[in-house]
């Protein structure tokens, strides 16, 4: 009965810790330490790169309806020349290290391989439309968001709390509440030719997105965002050339040009240029998972869009949708993300233990040595102290011999008075006799 109790008293205790643990991070909480200008600004831009994607999306939704223009290679080819035109310039005016031939040396084919991840994912989430609903592509691109968690934990070392999952969970939530909106507005529009193979698409095109996203990252926070898309513009530029010759040949040429459709091809290489060259400043202020959660609000604003321009019906619940992705938003970004310490971090944590251990022994024998020191000070006072008492002493025996010699003396010399005292008579009488006598004698 004894440790049953104990256990349960041990279990009443830790929960009443965390209890009050709780309590007191509720009570330290500031609402001025998560609603910061950075929170804000991250949001603001993040929902400016959402209606940059918008725009995308309305420029090719208006060019398939209504100009029957279905070339996603085509398009994309315009951005990565865009990009290659500005930033690879700038690469190759470059001198040193931060040249494009020396970059090509040591790093190309990394991004050859990245230039044709985002050129296929590109590609893919077009594609799906042709094979699936809308309903589809909306939950399953969301698959981005734990992809993107999963390569920044292993590649990015960044290491996520309880809370980030929570907050992840809420956005999801509310995209759920953003396409139930669109099943009740009557908005499940789409193919359903294949299905399964619309649905692989855009997982796979999720995938691809994650990986992009991550590589941007780390290349914009370790290296240069003007080498990032000068070599993106480069290699994406000649793959999506290859691709646009082999699979859309007779697309293009059947496209019958006017200044409309030229008009939306503008819009749309626009869009994405603008989008290409802000992501990597969002993205050095926050992080790729933190962008791309914000960036869940992109199919509001083409509803919002489409509610003006392609007369779709209105719902309350996309408005409680964009107000549950912005509070998920705003929990991830309350608290940090930190990230797993590198090699070199662990190498200078590791001597600065060391160092430590090293002062702390020291400090330990400077003590043993000052006690050590400071016990033979005092034994060298009590040897000092002995010393003069031991003197003392002697002294005092010294003195106690000299007053015995003396008084010894003195005895001796009383004794020498007293015979004296003690002849001095006698010769007195034999003087007197022998006087008596010779005059005795004269007569």
């Amino acid at each position: 009965m004894a440790p049953e109790q104990s256990e349960d008293e041990f279990s009443l205790s830790r929960n009443k810790n965390q209890s009050t643990g709780l309590m007191m991070k509720i009570r330290k909480f500031n609402p001025k330490e998560v609603f910061t200008w950075k929170l804000a600004k991250t949001w603001a831009m993040g929902q400016g790169l959402a209606v940059l994607i918008c725009g995308t999306a309305i420029c090719s939704q208006y060019l398939a309806t209504n100009f029957q223009v279905n070339t996603p290679m085509l398009q994309s080819f315009l951005n990565y020349i865009l990009l290659c035109v500005t930033y690879t310039t700038m690469l190759l005016c470059r001198r040193g290290d931060g040249n494009i031939l020396q970059i090509l040396k040591r790093r190309g084919w990394k991004y050859l391989l990245l230039g044709l991840v985002d050129v296929e994912a590109n590609y893919t989430v077009v594609k799906a439309y042709q094979y699936t609903t809308i309903t589809s592509v909306q939950l399953l691109d969301c698959f981005v968001v734990p992809v993107l968690m999963i390569l920044s934990w292993w590649i990015l070392k960044i290491r996520y709390k309880m809370v980030h999952f929570v907050a992840v969970c809420i956005c999801l939530l509310g995209v759920g509440a953003m396409v139930g909106a669109d099943l009740l507005a009557g908005r499940d529009q789409g193919s359903t030719s294949n299905i399964l193979l619309g649905d692989g698409l855009v997982l796979i095109s999720a995938m691809l997105y994650a990986i992009s996203n991550v590589s941007q990252e780390y290349t914009v926070k370790n290296l240069s965002r003007v080498e990032f898309l000068g070599m993106l513009g480069l290699f994406g530029t000649i793959i999506s050339t290859v691709q646009m010759v082999i699979l859309e040949r007779n697309e293009v040429a059947n496209i019958q040009w006017s200044w409309e459709v030229g008009l939306l091809f503008s819009a749309f290489a626009l869009c994405m240029y603008t989008l290409y060259s802000c992501m990597p400043l969002v993205m050095k202020l926050s992080s790729a998972t933190s962008i791309n959660l914000s960036l869940l609000t992109t199919d509001l604003f083409s509803l919002f869009c489409g509610i003006f321009l392609f007369q779709y019906n209105f719902s309350g619940l996309y408005l409680v949708s964009l107000v549950v992705i912005l509070i998920g938003f705003i929990t991830y970004n309350a608290v940090p993300t930190p990230a797993a310490p590198t090699e070199e971090e662990e190498e200078e944590r590791f001597r600065a233990t060391t160092d430590l251990t090293t002062s702390s022994s020291i400090c330990e024998q400077g003590r043993y040595y000052d006690a050590a020191a400071s016990q033979s000070e005092i034994t060298k006072q009590e040897v000092s102290v002995r010393i003069p008492t031991e003197e003392v002493e002697d002294d005092k025996e010294e003195q106690k011999a000299d007053v015995e010699k003396k008084d010894r003396r003195k005895e001796e010399k009383k004794r020498r008075r007293k015979k004296r005292r003690h002849s001095e008579p006698s010769q007195s009488h034999r003087g007197g006799k022998d006087f008596a006598v010779g005059c005795s004698t004269k007569m």
